[in-house]
């Protein structure tokens, strides 16, 4: 059985740092299981609720934190199989049995459970999340620092990223339609673009990157970068031309591109608009609550399309994780595990650029 108590780290917003706080342990319900946590990623969508006045479905003071990794300690009726299973926590669980969910539009569930959001997340050393859709981890055991599958290094600690950056990225890239021997643009090499940029190559990609920071374009290069780009160092017009040159020279079609905007800022959103080509996809993936002019004719003129992408559905999670133990996408070399207690300074080491990977925070045992 589990401790009777546990501590987290609640967020009230306004830009307060967040609160210890110890609580009774929730055994789980019908459909729910209880979680200890050994990793949780600090994502920008956690920092957009902290400060920026982005809206959790839940009112704040909550428990952020929805990339999550850990083993499961207890589990409601229904759910019982899975007590001592290494998983990882989908960021966004939908009810599966909605009129979307049967669908085939998950993503839209109105009774999704977002960690984090619509209940206390993953910033915590357990938290109580349904049973549905976690998604079991082969050749784990308890031991949340042991090896993991072929990539050096690989703990479950490390599978927290998986939740969300990576699943994201995979899923944006799926809804794509990208195929072998497309180009892909990744605008934005932070967190989930790095994965995008990853993932794209696997699928057959050659991949061109654009980022203002000099760290992540060599990272990303150093994973299969086809070129890398600073954006800010050419006009839009210069950029667009110069990645044609390289698609000529790649032996790449000059239309069809496919652009996923990773970067979730105004300027990255604008210029992966601006680098639209005949029959071209648009990805929006990155989130910002500002506004962009656009001159959405654009999308008519080249016969091009925009699609957003919000999450993950749970039913991809297994396919996806098979890549990172195979060893095929790097979640190892760009993050950084540190204590859960240090968490007022990864927040504020991710809010003003200091930190150089993706954060995840990991409970004392």
């Amino acid at each position: 059985m589990p401790d009777e108590t546990f501590f987290g780290y609640e967020c009230a917003g306004g830009g307060e740092p967040p609160r210890r706080v110890e609580r009774p342990v929730r055994l789980p319900g019908p459909g729910e299981v209880l979680v200890r946590v050994v990793g949780c990623g600090l994502c920008h969508t956690d920092l957009g609720f902290a400060y920026d006045g982005v809206r959790t479905r839940r009112p704040l003071p909550l428990i952020l934190g929805h990339e999550i990794s850990g083993l499961v300690e207890a589990a409601g009726p229904g759910f019982e199989s899975l007590v001592g299973q290494a998983v990882v926590v989908p960021a966004v669980l939908p009810c599966g049995v909605c009129r979307d969910c049967l669908a085939g539009r998950p993503m839209v569930c109105t009774r999704q459970v977002m960690p984090g959001n619509d209940c206390d997340g993953g910033f915590a050393t357990h938290t109580v999340v349904p049973g549905r859709g976690l998604c079991p981890v082969p050749g784990a055991s308890g031991d949340p620092d042991q090896p993991l599958g072929a990539a050096p290094s690989l703990t479950l600690r490390h599978l927290a990223v998986v939740a969300d950056a990576v699943s994201t990225a995979y899923q944006s890239v799926l809804r794509s339609g990208l195929v072998a021997g497309d180009l892909a643009v990744v605008v934005g090499l932070g967190g989930v673009g790095g994965y995008a940029a990853q993932l794209a190559r696997d699928a057959g990609a050659v991949v061109v990157g654009l980022d203002v920071d000099e760290r992540r374009r060599e990272d990303a290069t150093r994973l299969g970068l086809g070129l890398a780009l600073d954006p800010t160092e050419l006009d839009a017009k210069s950029l667009r031309k110069r990645i044609l040159e390289f698609a000529k020279q790649a032996g790449l079609p000059a239309n069809g591109w496919t652009i996923l905007e990773c970067s979730g800022t105004p300027a990255g959103q604008s210029t992966a608009f601006s680098l639209l080509v005949p029959a071209a996809t648009l990805m929006v993936v990155g989130y910002t609550m500002k506004e962009v002019t656009l001159r959405l004719s654009n999308l008519m003129a080249f016969d091009a399309r925009a699609l957003g992408n919000w999450g993950c559905a749970p039913e991809r999670y297994p396919a996806l994780l098979e890549k990172v133990l195979a060893g095929k996408i790097d979640v190892v070399s760009g993050c950084e595990l540190r204590p859960l207690e240090t968490i007022s300074t990864a927040f504020d080491d991710v809010r003003s650029h200091r930190a150089a990977k993706r954060l995840i925070l990991v409970p004392e045992d």
